[in-house]
This record gives C-alpha cells, structure tokens and sequence, in this order.
C-alpha cells in the first residue's frame, strides 16, 4: 500500500450559526490522510511551524500515518479563517496567512518515492513538476485544487489537468474551469482535458464520477446539521484514494466503491469542528455507513 497526500497540515478558525472555533486542527493534508488512513497507511508531505501541536503529531501517527514528509520549520503553521452562513456549501474566507507554507519546496522523502497514488492536495500547479519528478512512476496522479490557482495559475492548472489521472473539484470550481454552468457538460469537459477519472464535490448533494465510459452518482449521507463542511472535500478524497490504494485497482467497480467510501469519510467529517470526529471513529462505523449508503441506494 502506498499513497503519498501532499498539502497543507493547518489550524482552521471556523465561524458558523452553530458556534466558533479558533485555531482549531485542519488543512488538505490533515483531512485526507486521517480519512485515508482507514484503509491504507497514507504518507504526508507538508511544513507546520513549532507552534503545531505535538500530541497532534502524536495523534495522526497513532492512525497509522506516515509523517517522515512533514517538516517543523522556525515560524507559524499556515492559517485559514472562514465563515459559513446558513448553506453549508457556501462559505467566505476571512483571512489566510501563509507563514511557513508561503515558501513551502515539497521534499519527498526517498522510502516514498516508488508510491503507486500521489495525490496533490490543492497544491499551486506550479509546483506539481517539482513535485512529481521526485517519484519514479506513480501509477495515479491524483490533483485538487482551489479557486485561487483557477483565477491566477489557469495555464499552469490546466497543463497539469492533462498529466493527472484523477482529479477533484467542486461544482464551483468545475464551472470556474470550463465555463460550462451545467455540471454534466462541465465534468465532460474536464475529462476531456486529461483525467481518466473527473470527480464532481456536490457537498450536500454527493458526488458525480466521469470516467472514460461511464458516469457514477454517490449520494451524500443524509444530515440534519452539519457542523463545521470545511474538511468534508479532502475527507472524501482521503476516502476514495484510500479505498483505490487498498484495492490497488482502478476498475469502474473499484471506482463506484471508492465514491462512496469517499462520502462515507465526508459524512463523518461534517458531523464536528475540525477533526474532531475523526478522534473517536472505528472501522467498524465506517463500515456501518457504508452499508447505510448501500441500504439507502438499493431497489
């Protein structure tokens, strides 16, 4: 099993209806190898500051992840604020501070290398050269990313597009990229770009997958009050690379269960601030939901 998550490990401060939080645990790489890390041994790429908190260190470790990539620099972990309103799909960013990821050379360490899955986890497309060619020939290039690189790297983003295997967007992103405002067409078109696989982050309302000849629906768990949606997106990525990484097949099958293992993880992200749910999570609930979702989608 290998897959390597390169991104951002974060404090988070979150402003929604239900309460607040300050400088709570998050960022792309956190989310996605604590939920891959229930069906593979995930390794991470990232920078914190010394102010990150060791028994958070402790904790991911204790999950089974690999954090040999993860760097302590001099200086403070990058910093994100955000505020939701109502609809939890709709959130406003409040301030970023960079600190010690604004000059942030991902270094892979060399056990990590020959790694089947390197996933991109909204990394600056500018980057992903340096990045990629210090592995020797990962079978999948997994990448994400976020509206600033669409608004500012487009040519960058786009050329990366076409070397990827799988990429991720949301239905925001997705139209921000291809101008296309029906998300059937605009998941058609970004498979046309390079992808073999284009999966479409609905956020309430699930996900769509666009493979070469085939497209898969996964429904989103049904939630009565979401609490804090900010890591649900790289949840579902750490669930469905994860899934892929233990089946080491790329198969439409494989694909169809890796969707729904990806919003089984969201599901469970949703429920607390930052990665809170993800403190007392077992297997055995993440296989429960998943036979939910099954259960919820037979007929």
């Amino acid at each position: 099993m290998s897959l390597v998550i390169v991104g951002s490990v974060a404090f988070d401060t979150i402003r929604t209806p239900w309460g607040d939080r300050e400088r709570i645990v998050g960022g792309s790489g956190t989310y996605c190898s604590l939920a891959a890390s229930f069906f593979t041994r995930p390794r991470v790429v990232g920078v914190v500051g010394r102010d990150f908190p060791r028994k958070t260190i402790a904790f991911l470790r204790s999950r089974g992840i690999d954090l040999a990539g993860l760097k302590v620099k001099a200086g403070k972990t990058f910093h994100w604020e955000g505020k939701y309103g109502n609809d939890p799909n709709l959130r406003t960013t409040l301030r970023t501070d960079l600190n010690v990821f604004a000059d942030f050379r991902p270094e892979v360490p060399p056990a990590y290398r020959g790694s089947r899955i390197v996933y991109l986890a909204n990394l600056n497309p500018e980057h992903h050269e340096f990045v990629l060619r210090q592995f020797r020939r990962p079978a999948v290039v997994a990448m994400d990313t976020i509206r600033l690189w669409i608004e500012t790297k487009r040519e960058a983003l786009l050329r990366e597009l076409g070397r990827s295997t799988i990429f991720f967007a949301n239905d925001e992103e997705a139209r921000l990229i291809t101008g296309e405002t029906n998300l059937i067409l605009a998941g058609r078109a970004l498979a046309g770009l390079g992808p073999s696989l284009v999966v479409l982050k609905k956020g309430e309302h699930g996900a769509l997958v666009f493979g070469r000849d085939f497209v898969f629906g996964a429904l989103a768990h049904p939630c009565e009050h979401v609490i804090d949606p900010t890591g649900a997106g790289d949840s579902f990525a750490g669930g469905f690379l994860g899934h892929l990484d233990r089946s080491r097949a790329l198969t439409a099958r494989d694909v169809r269960r890796a969707a729904v293992y990806g919003s089984v993880m969201a599901s469970f992200a949703i429920e607390d601030f930052g990665i809170g749910r993800f403190l007392a999570l077992d297997r055995d609930l993440v296989e429960a939901r998943f036979r939910q979702f099954r259960r919820l989608t037979a007929f």
